[in-house]
């Protein structure tokens, strides 16, 4: 079997280098690593815009498998699994069940998002939106996973000033059975959020989730941010409370600032993680030990693959997260819940996949080229 694709830019061949790191292990120790993943659509329901959800359950729960045999904690029914984009919430409230039991099963951290997407799109009063909440927090607890209090849409078309998010947030934070994970999604995720926590500047608005965690410290075990800002992120963990964590969710520059400085480190809740989890996990493993170098070594190609894949329009990445799990032999189709498949290029994808090559991504070369051929075919790139 060749390992050869025509892309849109002419040949390529796959190294096979991919088996480098195919070693699991157990779990981190030096930092928190929770991986955002995606939802395996079943290609035989009818998968399309605005229709429910229809999962393939057992192939979701072999990629949670996966996730947790390389140490990583699952951030579970998060953007990543479409949450807003194609996931409605009985599939997440349910997505969030089967996860949390399975974790249990394999002794793997959960954590899993509550929001408000049970409520119709458009406007929602603060009461409304506070119930909304309340009743994903209770599920998300029930089910037995860390709660991690999302980015609403409702909430940022509502919100007056801040004061309406610190009583909102607080009210949640006193009503939750343990420490929940904050969460900033910024608006090149989701454009709907443009001014979430009560101002378009990031830096006003950071001083609402700072009064925020400083008045409820002990609930908050810590903030996912997703700003794609990396001196942004390094100022707000240095004004973090002692113990509260700042999970990067910069997929740009995640490897320095999980590396860390002499003032601390970002512990990680990504969603490029899932995407690069075996060499991501022998990264952490020389981090554990203290070996900076090897650590930089493995990480620096996958870099370049987490800038393309969440390049603008940003949102559109889980397309690309869900091919590079076809390619790596994770799911055997290329259909997504809400027909979010068409949410990238066919040139955009071929550049993933040769990235993807040269960070050691496809284990199976063979296979990702065969599948790489069979999708450039349908796109109308001749074989």
């Amino acid at each position: 079997m060749t390992r050869t694709v025509n892309l849109p830019d002419g040949p390529f061949t796959l190294s096979g280098t991919g088996r480098e790191h195919l070693t699991p292990g157990v779990r981190f120790t030096s930092r928190v690593a929770y991986a955002a993943a995606h939802v395996v659509a079943d290609p035989r329901a009818e998968n399309v815009p605005g229709t429910p959800a229809a999962v393939d359950w057992d192939a979701t729960l072999a990629f949670r498998r996966h996730l947790w045999s390389y140490g990583f904690g699952v951030a579970e029914a998060m953007d990543t699994a479409q949450r807003g984009m194609g996931m409605d919430y009985p599939a997440a409230r349910e997505l969030v069940r089967r996860s949390a039991a399975a974790a249990r099963a394999e002794g793997g951290a959960i954590c899993a998002g509550v929001a408000t997407d049970q409520l119709p799109a458009g406007p929602a009063s603060l009461d409304e939106i506070r119930k909304a909440y309340a009743e994903q927090l209770a599920d998300v607890q029930e089910a037995g996973a860390r709660p991690v209090l999302m980015c609403s849409r409702h909430l940022a078309a509502a919100a007056r000033s801040a004061d309406d998010y610190l009583d909102i947030y607080g009210r949640l934070l006193a009503d939750a059975d343990g420490p929940v994970v904050l969460h900033w999604l910024g608006p090149a995720f989701d454009p709907a959020l443009t001014g979430y926590w009560g101002d378009a500047d990031p830096v006003r608005a950071a001083e609402t989730v700072v009064a925020l965690i400083d008045t409820h410290p002990s609930r908050v075990d810590g903030i996912k941010l997703s700003l794609l800002d990396e001196d942004f992120e390094v100022a707000l963990r240095r004004r973090l409370p002692a113990g509260v964590r700042l999970y990067t969710g910069d997929d740009f520059n995640y490897p320095a600032l999980i590396r860390g400085d002499g003032e601390g480190h970002s512990d990680a809740l990504l969603g490029v993680l899932a995407a690069i989890a075996p060499p991501a996990a022998a990264a952490l493993r020389a981090l554990d030990t203290g070996d900076l170098a090897t650590y930089d070594r493995i990480l620096a190609p996958t870099l370049p693959l987490a800038r393309h894949l969440f390049g603008a329009p940003t949102f559109y990445y889980k397309t690309g997260i869900v091919f590079l799990a076809w390619l790596a032999g994770h799911q055997d189709h290329f259909t997504m819940v809400g027909g979010l498949q068409s949410g990238r290029s066919p040139v955009h994808l071929g550049r993933l996949l040769r990235l993807a090559d040269a960070a050691g991504l496809l284990p199976d070369a063979e296979l990702a080229a065969h599948r790489a051929r069979a999708f450039m075919t349908t796109a109308g790139v001749a074989q």
